[in-house]
């Protein structure tokens, strides 16, 4: 519908509606969660990358 791709018009008056309706000190607070929350997933995935997986089965055998 919008061809995909978001120009800096397009941003700006994306923010400038979002300034509207939150005002300047919520914008603030929402933009620091968003980023805390970015990182934290990011972090998560990157801990999640490096721990080895291992999977090991037991036979009937090597449970006695």
């Amino acid at each position: 519908m919008f061809g995909g791709k978001l120009g800096m018009p397009e941003l700006l008056l994306i923010l400038g509606i979002a300034l509207l309706i939150f005002g300047p000190k919520k914008l603030g607070e929402l933009g620091k969660g968003l980023g805390e929350g970015i990182r934290n997933f990011r972090a998560g995935m990157n801990e999640l990358q490096s721990t080895p997986t291992t999977t090991t089965t037991t036979t009937p055998e090597q449970k006695k």
